[in-house]
């Protein structure tokens, strides 16, 4: 699998930990940013979420401050679904119950520890196939976007 991952520069000291603690165990994809200078965080999230589009067996990790810009840009992208988490019960469920392909995390609220928790729940876990329930709510999430 591949895990594209990005950050703006309020992330960026904790993506370059995370792709340290990650090395060697899946293919890592940086799409930057490569320093702590200012760069605007929906630039970085549109371009990793359209890698993330065209490699269906890959997921995205997107890092800012909060999170929740990201994760804001990231949901504008026609077909994706990002989940902003600051623990790992709701990153596996993002993916378990809602087929999240992006995982976005708040440099400035969770500890690299945590960050690595969400992210490894996040991986380990797989959309619930089994319950069409699941799938029903996505595909209404889905018309949302038809219908805006």
């Amino acid at each position: 699998m591949k895990l594209f991952i990005g950050a703006d520069h309020a992330g960026f000291d904790l993506k370059e930990a995370l792709k340290k603690k990650l090395s060697g165990t899946l293919e890592l994809i940086d799409l930057g940013t490569d320093s702590t200078e200012s760069c605007d965080y929906p630039d970085i999230a549109a371009d990793l979420c359209h890698e993330v589009l065209k490699n269906s067996d890959s997921l995205g990790l997107l890092i800012c401050g909060s999170g929740l810009g990201m994760s804001m840009a990231a949901n504008k992208i026609h077909g994706i679904r990002a989940a902003c988490v600051s623990e790992p019960i709701s990153a596996g469920l993002s993916r378990k119950h809602n087929n999240a392909q992006i995982l976005c995390l708040g440099a400035r609220i969770i500890s690299e520890d945590q960050a690595l928790n969400c992210l490894n729940a996040f991986l380990n876990e797989s959309f619930d196939h089994q319950h069409q329930r699941h799938q029903q709510r996505i595909d209404k999430i889905s018309k949302l976007e038809e219908n805006s």
